[in-house]
């Protein structure tokens, strides 16, 4: 599905904040679990409660079988290893070594991380509006992660293990773009299937004991949660927004985060007002921009859901079929050049 409105394009808008959202979500939740078990363990139980769930989730739903193109292979395979299985170790290692209050701080550098990446080596477009919304959002994510005492990295390896995570992590939202309009929900499981093992045989080996059956379902429906569901609105942001964009909005998770603790009975303190002005401002400049020129797109066949009124897919069926209708199938893009509004959204990749 192409963004060539302002009303579609808004989809991967929605997708990523929401995505955020159920991240968000995951840290004071996941806060009353600690007591009960080790960080690293929590996490391989996030992590498999993501991928079983969307496994069961797709088997539901009766999910075609997916074929991922053996070109785009490369690029899945690299997004698990890096923000499945170094990221997490990375993560660890830091955390073992250094206050959680440091390690706040330092974990913001995702989103400056994800953008760099995707304007410098991926190509991607971008505005000055776009980059000062990042920076907008960025600096909330900061502000909220600031204690009220002062925030301290006493080495800098543990400090260089957390920005390492980061740089995974930013790698692994740039290649998954990638393969963004592969089944969403496949993705995830494949993602969830190797990051959850990867992390419990990890973190048994350094000792962790499994929790409780109770304690162990919790984790694990939460995991499907803001882990799996919120990865699948992720990919559905990179989809249509294109990954910085959608980096941007995803950074807004400890705000909400932030909210849900204070709904559980943490004090509103002037960092969460400060930082959710900052986001709103952020925000703000992300969907105010417009970016449209002539631009070519070359001839292409590939799959992906779609509906015929989008400007781009506009190939014949053999039973006539209605404009708002969501199907999938083999297509091919001829070429042609026109002039819109667009994202750097999966058929926008072109260079500037």
């Amino acid at each position: 599905m192409i963004e060539t409105s302002r009303g579609v394009r808004n989809v991967g808008v929605r997708a990523a904040l929401l995505s955020a959202v159920l991240f968000g979500a995951s840290a004071p939740l996941a806060k009353l679990l600690l007591g009960e078990v080790s960080p690293w363990l929590l996490a391989g139980l996030l992590y498999v409660g993501a991928g079983l769930g969307m496994w069961i989730w797709r088997g539901i739903r009766r999910a075609p079988a997916v074929r991922l193109p053996r070109r785009e292979v490369p690029w899945l395979a690299g997004a698990v290893l890096a923000g499945g299985i170094a990221g997490p170790v990375l993560l660890m290692f830091g955390l073992s070594s250094m206050p959680a209050s440091g390690a706040s701080l330092l974990h913001n550098a995702e989103g400056v991380l994800t953008a760099v990446l995707a304007w410098v080596v991926f190509r991607e477009s971008t505005e000055r509006r776009v980059v000062l919304g990042m920076l907008a959002i960025v600096a909330g994510a900061v502000v909220i992660a600031i204690p009220t005492g002062q925030a301290q990295v006493t080495s800098i390896w543990p400090a260089l293990a957390i920005v390492g995570a980061c740089a995974c992590w930013a790698l692994d939202n740039n290649l998954t773009r990638k393969v963004s309009l592969t089944d969403a929900t496949w993705l995830a499981a494949v993602k969830g299937s190797v990051a959850g093992p990867t992390n419990l045989v990890v973190a048994l080996a350094l000792g962790a004991a499994l929790p409780g059956i109770a304690t162990t379902a919790a984790a694990m429906s939460l995991g499907f949660v803001s882990y799996g569901l919120s990865l699948v609105l992720f990919i559905v942001g990179l989809r249509h927004v294109g990954t910085a964009r959608a980096g941007a909005y995803f950074s807004i998770a400890p705000f909400f985060g932030a909210v849900l603790a204070v709904g559980l009975g943490d004090p509103v303190t002037w960092q969460l007002l400060l930082a959710g002005a900052l986001m709103a401002v952020g925000t703000w400049l992300h969907l105010g921009e417009r970016h449209g020129h002539e631009h070519t797109h070359a001839s292409v066949t590939h799959e992906h859901w779609h509906t015929h009124d989008d400007g781009h897919h506009e190939h014949q069926h053999d039973e006539p079929l209605s404009p708002g209708v969501r199907h999938r199938h083999p297509h091919t893009h001829d070429l042609v050049t026109h002039t819109h509004e667009h994202y750097p959204d999966a058929h926008h990749r072109h260079t500037h």
